[in-house]
């Protein structure tokens, strides 16, 4: 069984071959099922854009569960465990956990029933079934990352490429068929996303049975909060700063500008598909790596990687922005989006570094900086109930706000490699 564990093998973190080699293949992934999932909004033009918006509304719900969070958590420790041998306490804390998270889709339901009249009427929805279809896709969408985080772990980015391939390609033919032939709207769109993350989800856990089989063992709580919180905290608090924007603007905004903001942040959103393998490749390398003592040059190829690949895609999206919008929504969003996208795709740039910076600080187990992280975020939410005159405004706070995002992870990177010099 040891030997089943190990596979994929964990490659030698000072090679940059197989690094470029495996976040390749996941970039190649990542655009794929990412552009499937961007065929997607085709269908708004047979939609209304109120009801775009419903749909944006309902993805943008299920973007606030903490997904990033929970893959890292899991990459993190599936990668200690395989490194120091302790895979059946793993698999202790993936059986209680996925059972916690059943619990948590049950009291969601619990709780949407009580008070379903007013959600719907808050959000502008007329259909009950594409919010309760919303409580399944949070539920996958908490299922997912906990098990591609595993694989992360264990680097089998072979398979976390094809699950997302298979999410966007069941997304896209479910969806494609319920609006066009059957006329469900975005009941259907929601529908094709529930359906595609089954299927995703699945492979998942099939990929990681030698783990979850295992039998079970004592893990201490204690000892593992401390790993596991500044985790949670810290990769949540990146993850409202990339998310909450959409349902700022659902609030403050009328539907159809909404609707529009949407289309232009979907396209924008599309260059952390093309940026963030880097990153899911280097953390379980360099936790592996800090929990053997060893050391690890990843963070300079992949800072400078994600910097030309974001920049560059930032500025394809401004220049072909105006035909890009024309050419997959309706021609009412040409005006508002072409000009919130040049916003929207910078303001991704220094996210995406950030991130990178933010992964490693994290894998290496320095945590000083999640509580600036937690302050951020809590500066960004109060920021954009105060400063939301225009759709521009929105995103010219996230901008400044991703800025000292990377200001701030820049700073203890600097510290940190000064203080806490790679073993030897």
């Amino acid at each position: 069984m040891a030997e089943v564990l190990q596979k994929p093998p964990v490659s030698s973190p000072s090679s940059s071959a197989t690094f470029f080699r495996q976040s390749g293949w996941l970039m190649v992934a990542n655009i794929g099922s990412g552009g499937l999932m961007w065929l997607v909004h085709f269908l708004s033009k047979k939609l209304t854009a109120a009801d775009y918006g419903v749909f944006g509304v309902m993805i943008a719900v299920a973007l606030c569960v903490p997904s990033m969070p929970l893959q890292m958590v899991f990459a993190q420790q599936t990668a200690r465990a395989i490194a120091t041998k302790r895979e059946r306490e793993l698999a202790s804390m993936l059986r209680l956990t996925c059972a916690g998270t059943i619990l948590f889709g049950l009291l969601l339901a619990g709780a949407v029933y009580g008070w379903q009249s007013e959600i719907l009427h808050g959000w502008k929805m007329t259909n009950p079934a594409g919010l309760w279809l919303t409580i399944a896709v949070v539920v996958l969408c908490m299922w997912l990352p906990i098990f591609q985080g595993v694989m992360q772990g264990q680097q089998n980015f072979l398979w976390i490429g094809w699950s997302n391939i298979f999410n966007g390609v069941g997304r896209l033919s479910i969806a494609a068929t319920l609006v066009i032939a059957f006329a469900w709207g975005s009941t259907g769109m929601i529908t094709g996303v529930t359906l595609a993350l089954t299927l995703a989800v699945g492979i998942c856990v099939w990929q990681t049975r030698d783990i979850w089989r295992l039998p079970r063992s004592r893990f201490n709580w204690r000892e593992l909060l401390p790993q596991v919180a500044p985790l949670i905290l810290g990769f949540a608090a990146v993850q409202f700063l990339f998310t909450a924007d959409t349902m700022f603007v659902k609030a403050y905004f009328s539907e159809d500008d909404a609707g529009f903001y949407i289309g232009a942040g979907t396209l924008s959103r599309a260059l952390l598909w093309l940026v963030l393998p880097l990153a899911v490749v280097m953390f379980p390398k360099i936790v592996h790596s800090s929990a053997r003592s060893e050391k690890s040059n990843l963070l300079g190829m992949v800072i400078g990687g994600t910097a030309i690949l974001a920049a560059g895609g930032a500025l394809g999206l401004t220049v072909l922005g105006p035909w890009i919008v024309k050419f997959v929504f309706k021609d009412s969003y040409l005006q508002v989006a072409t000009v919130v996208l040049p916003w929207y795709a910078w303001a991704m740039v220094p996210l995406s570094l950030a991130n990178v910076l933010v992964n490693n600080l994290l894998a290496r187990a320095q945590f000083g900086i999640v509580p600036v992280l937690v302050a951020l975020a809590a500066g960004y939410g109060i920021a954009l109930t105060h400063f939301h005159g225009s759709l521009v405004m929105v995103l010219q706070t996230l901008g400044i706000f991703n800025l000292l995002l990377l200001a701030a992870s820049g700073w203890f990177t600097y510290v940190n490699r000064k203080n806490v010099p790679l073993p030897p």
